[in-house]
């Protein structure tokens, strides 16, 4: 079996490819749909897009484009991978996407299973959690672009869609495999087209996992996809060669890390890196008004290369900073924070910098998009949901972090690996 994922962002899908890695089965993954007729050979393919917040028709034609070439790559199970805090609107674009995909498929139904608990993002009664606090009370309800002010996933996708959703609750999951799949048969026989999973533990995915293995279409976070992994490499187990087949990161020449990210965690991460390393915060008025800016950046990334840490360069702000900034400047503060990450990448690549280590989903993906890497071969985990990845003939290696993964320590930690 070939499992074929596509992820709405680039981070979340180095995240899914993490966690199939993880249990057993070689990845690759790529930016974008390959144009390429020659066959990939991995045991799962990951397409990652940029639909997380685009115009929900825009996310949809991709995601049916990626799905076909998955479909012509011999993937048997597609799985649409989207953030653990579930983030869209009424719009969408989760719930139009997981309609197409439905459609394309031939299938009537899917399971709905953003959870990830080793990360702290649980379901129960159909409400996802972010730790402690219900999703409408985490950071989350603060999103610029998707605010995320409910927490029951069943009112969300229905919302977004124009099925019905119904639960499979945790006390069914928690009885097993068989009982599990007595009730999601009745949930389908009555109409449900979404089955909403309760997810408290790594134990409950694993239960979700060997039931998924055998779906058509499954959609989800990271969690369920890994346990996917997990239930079909037990099933048939890989050869010894192809387990030990995953590069390791190896000692960096120059490297560099940029953050773009204002999620909580990240700017936890940034204080707590901060004290330890050369860090840089962008002027954001210079950024927009002065061309020539970024050779001072880069000037500074080049001086401040020679220490224990690796430099930082950032524009994380805390959430009354990022909405003064977006009152005074508006979205095009972001695009050109974004597009100074693009040419600052480009510029010491060329330089002979190596090793790039990024925080954000958005900041993630232009930094991809700079080094012109559109496959990747993806490593061990720094934290959950984070690897080191590699451009194919392993001359780039990458940490591209979403906002809200990792602890306190994960920018030293990532550079721990490169010792």
């Amino acid at each position: 079996m070939k499992i074929g994922v596509i992820a709405d962002d680039f981070t979340g899908a180095t995240d899914a490819a993490s966690f199939i890695v993880k249990n057993g089965m070689s990845v690759i993954q790529l930016s974008g749909v390959s144009q390429s007729t020659h066959a990939i050979d991995a045991d799962a393919l990951v397409v990652s897009l940029k639909t997380r917040s685009c115009p929900p028709q825009e996310a949809v034609e991709q995601s049916l484009a990626a799905c076909d070439w998955l479909l012509e790559q011999g993937c048997s199970l597609i799985y649409f991978k989207y953030c653990s805090t579930f983030d869209s609107t009424a719009e969408g674009n989760i719930g139009p996407v997981t309609e197409a995909l439905m459609k394309r498929l031939e299938v009537g139904s899917t399971l709905i299973c953003p959870a990830l608990p080793v990360n702290g993002r649980t379901v129960y009664q159909g409400n996802l959690f972010v730790f402690h606090q219900p999703l409408s009370e985490s950071g989350m309800k603060h999103h610029p672009s998707t605010p995320m002010t409910d927490s029951n996933l069943l009112r969300l996708i229905e919302a977004q869609t124009h099925g019905k959703a119904g639960l499979l609750n945790w006390q069914t999951i928690d009885k097993g495999v068989d009982s599990t799949q007595v009730v999601l048969h009745q949930l389908v026989t009555n109409g449900v087209q979404f089955v909403v999973c309760d997810t408290l533990c790594d134990d409950n995915l694993e239960v979700l996992g060997e039931i998924a293995q055998r779906h058509r279409l499954v959609t989800g976070g990271s969690g369920l996809v890994g346990t996917i992994a997990k239930a079909i490499t037990h099933s048939h187990p890989l050869t010894k060669s192809k387990q030990n087949n995953t590069l390791a990161p190896k000692k960096v020449v120059n490297g560099v890390v940029v953050s773009g990210s204002c999620s909580e965690m990240t700017n936890r991460q940034v204080a707590a890196y901060k004290a330890k390393a050369p860090s840089y915060k962008v002027d954001v008025e210079r950024c927009l008004n002065e061309p020539d800016y970024i050779d001072e950046v880069v000037k500074w990334v080049i001086i401040n290369v020679n220490n224990e840490h690796l430099p930082m360069v950032y524009a994380t702000a805390p959430a009354d900073e990022l909405h003064q900034i977006q009152q005074q400047y508006g979205q095009a503060a972001s695009i050109k924070i974004e597009a100074l990450f693009h040419q600052l990448v480009q510029k010491l690549y060329t330089l002979g910098f190596n090793t790039f280590i990024s925080a954000g989903g958005e900041t993630s993906g232009t930094v991809t998009q700079a080094l012109s890497v559109d496959s990747f071969q993806v490593g061990p985990a720094i934290v959950p949901g984070v690897p080191w990845v590699f451009s194919l003939d392993g001359e780039i290696q990458l940490a591209l972090k979403s906002g809200n993964f990792g602890n306190e320590d994960f920018f030293q930690r990532a550079q721990e690996f490169l010792q």
